[in-house]
């Protein structure tokens, strides 16, 4: 395992606990469930200062190659701290699941080999975290599509990187919050790092390592965050997540199709219902065939479910039995 020194904390930290898996196991696609009406995300946002001393802790990345484990432990503070208190790790807890997931011997050197991240979602999905959040599966993010990433990190409060850092991004190594990681060569995969991302902007998304702030830009996600640079892009998903997800983007995601998948893999999420049509505009006179044609379409578009003659009997007699005036 690769060591080297970090000025911001004073002693070294490790490399290289990032292993690339080319088979991601069950998994979905985030641009599979986008709709052509979701809405532009907001221009900027960060999700990280209700996690602020969550974010600053290592979490054992300094004397263990346990990154991807700390990784996923820093989102975990994003989202409890987006909730209302942020959860924050035990190096007790950090160790059991890196003993768990990448079968670390504490106090044995020759055990400390990382672990990929396949592995880990996998295994955080069948077991959950220790504070009893159990996230339902993961999805993929395409690193290539700056929207996506945005929507992302907008619609779900971060994602989880897995790359080959640049030689050049770690020497001189950052030493303060606010450096910029940006396009610089090759990835090495000797350098294997996991860390997450909470926030972003016009010119990246904001990034936490080693218990600093930074930059990633676009240009360098969609280089190193893909499968032929050897890394990835994820992102865990739980039913509270897709539900304030839902809120955000009601009819720009298809969240039926979402939670279907979700619970055909064991998930047990109610699948949300369709929003209902827009009420259309009474119409001055007799209606057109032509009007009555675009009110069914825009029904349709919007994900209004198609009735059987049974049904729409039922519901036009209960309309009746309410309004019809008794005698």
């Amino acid at each position: 395992m690769k060591e080297i020194f970090a000025p911001h904390l004073g002693k070294n930290v490790k490399l290289g606990g990032y292993r690339h898996n080319p088979y991601p196991g069950p998994h979905f696609r985030l641009k599979n469930y986008l709709m052509a009406s979701l809405p532009a995300p907001p221009t900027a946002l960060d999700w990280t200062k209700s996690a602020s001393a969550v974010l600053a802790d290592v979490y054992g990345n300094d004397s263990m190659g346990d990154c991807v484990i700390a990784a996923l432990f820093h989102l975990l503070g994003v989202w409890t701290g987006n909730a209302g208190a942020a959860f924050h790790a035990t190096l007790a807890e950090i160790i059991a699941m890196y003993s768990a997931i990448g079968n670390y011997v504490p106090g044995d050197p020759s055990t400390d080999n990382g672990c990929d991240m396949t592995t880990a979602l996998n295994w955080i999905v069948a077991h959950g975290f220790p504070n009893g959040d159990k996230p339902l599966g993961w999805v993929r993010i395409d690193a290539t599509n700056k929207t996506e990433v945005q929507q992302a990190i907008y619609l779900f409060e971060g994602i989880d990187f897995g790359v080959g850092l640049p030689d050049k991004w770690i020497s001189p190594f950052p030493s303060a919050n606010g450096f910029t990681w940006d396009v610089a060569g090759d990835a090495d995969p000797n350098n294997g790092h996991s860390f997450m991302a909470a926030g972003y902007d016009t010119s990246g998304v904001t990034i936490d390592t080693w218990g600093l702030l930074g930059k990633l830009t676009y240009a360098a996600i969609a280089k190193y965050a893909v499968a032929s640079s050897g890394g990835e892009l994820d992102i865990l998903l739980s039913a509270d997540m897709i539900a304030k997800a839902a809120q955000k983007a009601p009819n720009g995601f298809d969240w039926q199709s979402l939670v279907a998948d979700f619970d055909s893999m064991g998930g047990t999420v109610p699948v949300p219902a369709p929003p209902a049509p827009p009420a259309p505009t009474p119409p001055s006179g007799p209606v057109t065939l032509l009007q009555a044609q675009s009110w069914a379409t825009a029904a349709l578009n919007s994900g209004a479910p198609l009735m059987s003659r049974s049904q729409a009997v039922a519901l036009a007699n209960a309309g009746l039995a309410k309004s019809w005036p008794k005698s």
